[in-house]
């Protein structure tokens, strides 16, 4: 079983950045893909961003392509979600989960942690 803690999220105006971690516990957290979920108010929850467990393989929903990156350090268990170039429609609670399959569908996905809010003002 794989807990996960995010944090990061916060008020940032548009075109700042900010960086989401996500730490797992569990000594098998580099035999997982992890991905970023995110869900704004009144809105489905929605996939942000997916790595492979080795983190060769990552890819993007289009609306973040090239402002956000995702990466991993497995041996600090950790994933983390770099956004750049924010704007007020990425404002969402950002959620990350694990699996060892990589996918984009949340239904794949177990694991999940209990979200950060990340809020973009104009």
């Amino acid at each position: 079983q794989v807990q996960l803690v995010e944090s990061g999220g916060g008020l940032v105006q548009a075109g700042g950045s900010l960086r989401l971690s996500c730490a797992a516990s569990g000594r098998t957290f580099s035999s997982y893909a992890m991905v970023w979920f995110r869900q704004a108010p009144g809105k489905e929850r929605e996939f942000v961003a997916a790595i492979s467990w080795s983190g060769d393989h990552t890819f993007y929903a289009d609306s973040v392509k090239g402002r956000f990156t995702i990466s991993r350090d497995n041996a600090k268990n950790t994933v983390y979600l770099q956004l750049n170039s924010l704007k007020p429609e990425d404002t969402a609670v950002y959620y990350c989960a694990a699996d060892h399959v990589l996918s984009s569908w949340q239904s794949n996905y177990d694991y999940w942690g209990q979200g950060t809010q990340v809020t973009v003002s104009s």
